[in-house]
This record gives structure tokens, sequence and C-alpha cells, in this order.
């Protein structure tokens, strides 16, 4: 058995969870987000703890029971406080704007990059080169971050580029000269 898998989840008061046969339904102050669950996994829930069961053990299925288990929390953690990601914009010129629903961002280029905000993904701009995503899905989000990273990924020559918060850059020495 998983050792991740057998962990109960706490349900908070504000969150409803359905649970069908092979379908997870999450809702809460948020959003709504949904899950469907392989054949060897079930979901029991009761007194506001959720517990997912493993019908037979393999190896992939034990996997699986950790997986969808850590799947299940997220899906719950998000609906009820959201998740968050701060994105630096780091070097000369570098900065955002947000203009209804499309994120507009200088990062060097002879042309503004353009992107398009997903549905369930909120973008605030603070001081111009801080960005902050919120959302419920936790994969959305981080893909979401991820897209707007692979424009200008840190480089280790000057630093500059797209960091996520606490992220640091280990500085390589450029060229020197002829002695």
């Amino acid at each position: 058995m998983s050792r991740i898998g057998k962990l109960p989840i706490k349900i908070p008061t504000d969150v409803v969870v359905t649970c069908t046969d092979l379908q997870i339904s999450v809702k809460g102050k948020f959003g709504l987000l949904h899950n469907t669950l392989p054949n060897c996994l079930s979901v029991k829930q009761d007194n506001g703890i959720l517990i997912v069961n493993l019908e037979n053990e393999s190896k992939t299925n034990r996997a699986l029971h950790g997986l969808y288990r850590t799947l299940i929390n997220n899906m719950i953690i998000g609906v009820s406080e959201q998740f968050t990601i701060l994105l630096n914009l780091v070097g000369v010129g570098y900065r955002g704007v947000v203009q209804g629903k499309e994120l507009i961002l200088n990062l060097g280029y002879s042309h503004q990059v353009i992107m398009q905000i997903p549905e369930g993904i909120s973008v605030q701009v603070i001081k111009n080169t801080t960005l902050e995503l919120k959302g419920c899905n936790k994969e959305e989000l981080g893909l979401f971050g991820t897209k707007i990273r692979s424009w200008r990924p840190p480089e280790p020559y000057k630093g500059k580029g797209i960091l996520y918060e606490g992220e640091r850059v280990i500085r390589k020495a450029g060229k020197s000269g002829k002695k």
C-alpha cells in the first residue's frame, strides 16, 4: 500500500465532495473541479474525511493510489484556498501588463509577447515586474506559469529572465580576456 495513498484527506466545511463510480467532483468558493478515477481505486467519505482505497495491489496500482490521493487533495486545497505562483521579470525593460483577458509582456524582443489568460486563472501585475498567478487548478496554473517562463528562461551569465519567486540563478563567469 502506498504511504501517501493511505493518508486521510480532511475536507473543509465550505467544500462539497461528490463521488460517483469513477468520477469525483469538488466544489468550493473558488470553483468546481472534476477528475476521473482509475478502476483500481475507490473513494469513501464520512465525517469530513475522505479515504482513497486500493482494490488490488500491484506496482502500478500502488503508484496510482498515491498519485490520485495527491490529485484529490490538490483539488480540495485549490477550491478552498487557491494556489499562487509569483514570477519575477528580471532584465532592463522587462515588464508586464494585463489588458482584459490578455497578458502583454515586454521581454526585450522587437515585439510584445501577447498571451491569452486561460479561464479559471487570474493574473495581477505588481510594480510592472512581478506577476501573481492565481487559480484553483494546480496543474493548469503550473502549465500557464511555465508557458510564460518559456519566453525568457533564466540565463546564467547576467541572471536575466523570468524567475519563480525565491529562485536563485547560479551565475557563471564569462569569457576571460587574453593574458
